[in-house]
């Protein structure tokens, strides 16, 4: 293949892509001497962002000011008329973290909330219908509040679903395809789970009783069952959709490994145990999850407090990574596409979770599963996938850098990179060996830092896990071997943001990320009368801002909001 220069390509392929033509313009080209396109953001938290009404207890949300727009100039700096020269390369959204939760599933351990804060949500019996506004947002947006380039695509980056099971995968599947939700599962006319237990360690809404959340100033809400179980429907993504495996989406409430036959059953068993029989057995259980899960079958049967008795569902067992992978791939789940949403085809047999894709000509998107098939939090990646990931960079690259740092030149035509993945660079150090493949070697999310810096092409790693919005420098021994980490909020806890993530060419040997939250298409606040299903995603807000665990760190500064991130191209 002919060797071009990178930049001379990307500029071609950018070029190539425009079709659609607004105002006599082609959509993502600015020409020089051109008026700057708006960036007001329409949509976006550069418009506006729920707010507080009170400044302390259990408060409603308002519409408040946007985000400013901060240019970050750590990797290159940013050159004067940039703005008027750019032409848009791509323009993606990340979604993250969404975390759509079946409320009554036995196989949850709720009661160690009090000890780690994401066992139990208040909003959680809502997260389709967050998620089913978020998808909303995505379309009534459209395209790059700075570019004004239609998306090309829509990157999930993990945490699907809560606790890896069929129902939510179908709810989570179903929300950004198309199609009607009925978030219940278990009896068809009855809500069981811990917000009905009549149990203090929980929001009881449809209860006067003085739970600790009602101390914290919740409501009271008559028949929030009722409609939490109503059908709401999606209208699915306009934008083809690329999914990514999260921890959730593999081990038992993130953290447990398969193949506990006990737990196992437990999904699809009639016994949910609500509440320990004291602080100790809860601590019991939580060490448990983390360090020592087959205990956790052994410190149940010693529960002084009964289970609850509650209807069993089938559609409740927990799925393999290949029936996920699998699911993706059903004809009936394409919805926008692509087939598989990534996968490959023959991946629900393989069970292999990562692959490429082109998001737009001159930009391909490398997805990784960083998930540790041995279960715990954090992740890593094996040795067949590292490798398989620098001959994806080489493949696209005619200069890159060896292991030792010396400069290469082959003959390749240049691509641009965005790599995704749930967990962050650091957040992958869990080396525990694969148990389908003991003897691979796992390598830490610092190795892949160091691979990175090795391929110029590389723009951006695009990741969630953390529940945070954070945007880090990762600057490499030359001026162009310096990338982006763009860790995203999610959107089960506050602030439940997505981001968009433009790429342009600023024709002066930079190229500019320009990286834009957005929230949900709900209102900032409705009266607890509003069944809609806009009135519960607005509420799933609301829920999620006074939770009594929530961290407001996680919103992240203003240099990890709303920004322009300059890449130096070295060309």
């Amino acid at each position: 293949m002919t060797n071009i220069n990178r930049r001379s390509f990307l500029t071609f392929a950018g070029l190539g892509a425009v079709g659609a033509v607004s105002l006599g313009k082609p959509w993502g080209l600015q020409y020089a001497g051109a008026s700057t396109i708006p960036t007001s953001g329409p949509g976006t938290t550069l418009e506006s962002v729920s707010t507080p009404v009170s400044s302390s207890g259990y408060t409603k949300l308002t519409a408040g000011p946007g985000w400013a727009n901060i240019v970050r100039s750590e990797l290159a700096e940013p050159k004067s008329g940039r703005e008027d020269r750019r032409t848009a390369l791509a323009s993606l959204v990340q979604l993250t973290d969404v975390h759509i939760v079946d409320a009554q599933s036995p196989m949850r351990f709720e009661y160690v909330h009090q000890i780690t804060g994401s066992a139990f949500r208040p909003q959680e019996t809502l997260t389709a219908h967050g998620l089913i506004s978020l998808v909303r947002r995505v379309n009534s947006i459209g395209s790059g509040p700075h570019t004004s380039r239609p998306f090309d695509a829509v990157v999930t980056t993990g945490d699907n679903t809560d606790n890896k099971e069929f129902a939510e995968l179908d709810w989570f599947l179903t929300s950004l395809n198309g199609g009607t939700v009925v978030a219940n599962t278990g009896a068809k006319d009855r809500y069981e789970g811990v917000q009905n237990s009549g149990a203090d360690l929980y929001w009881n809404p449809e209860s006067p009783m003085l739970d600790m959340y009602k101390k914290a100033g919740f409501p009271e809400i008559p028949d929030f069952f009722g409609a939490a179980f109503t059908p709401v429907s999606s209208p699915g993504l306009n934008t083809p959709w690329y999914c990514v495996f999260g921890n959730h989406d593999d081990s038992v409430s993130g953290t447990v490994p398969s193949g506990i036959p006990p737990l196992e059953a437990m999904y699809t068993g009639s016994l949910k145990f609500e509440v320990p029989g004291s602080p100790e057995q809860a601590k019991q259980i939580d060490v448990a999850t983390k360090f020592d899960p087959s205990a956790i079958p052994g410190i149940l049967s010693a529960f002084t407090t009964p289970p609850r008795q509650v209807t069993p569902d089938p559609s409740r067992a927990p799925f393999t990574p290949r029936q996920f992978i699998a699911a993706h791939l059903d004809p009936a789940h394409t919805g926008p596409g692509p087939v598989g949403h990534g996968f490959a085809p023959d991946a629900g047999e393989t069970g292999i979770g990562y692959y490429s894709f082109q998001i737009a000509p001159g930009v391909v998107g490398i997805s990784m599963d960083s998930t540790n098939r041995a279960g715990l939090v954090d992740g890593s990646l094996g040795a067949a996938q590292f490798q398989w990931i620098e001959n994806t960079l080489r493949a696209g690259s005619s200069t890159y850098y060896d292991a030792a740092g010396s400069r290469v030149t082959e003959s390749r035509s240049d691509t641009y990179f965005v790599l995704f993945s749930h967990h962050t660079s650091d957040t992958m150090d869990n080396l525990v060996p694969d148990p389908e493949n003991v003897l691979e070697p796992r390598l830490r999310g610092s190795q892949l830092l160091d691979l990175l810096h090795r391929f110029p092409n590389v723009l951006a790693w695009v990741n969630g896990h953390t529940h945070e919005n954070k945007i880090t420098p990762w600057p490499g021994a030359t001026p162009e071997q310096g990338f982006w980490e763009i860790n995203t909020a999610s959107h089960i806890d506050y602030p439940q943001l997505g981001r968009i993530i433009e790429i342009a060419d600023n024709h002066d040997g930079t190229v500019s990320l320009l990286a834009t939250l957005f929230e949900a298409e709900s209102p900032n606040s409705v009266d607890y009368s509003d069944k809609s299903a806009a009135g519960l995603a607005s509420l799933y807000r609301e829920l999620s801002f006074n939770d009594i665990h929530r961290d407001p760190k996680l919103t992240g500064a203003g240099v990890d909001q709303n920004v322009e991130l300059l890449v130096h191209t070295g060309r």
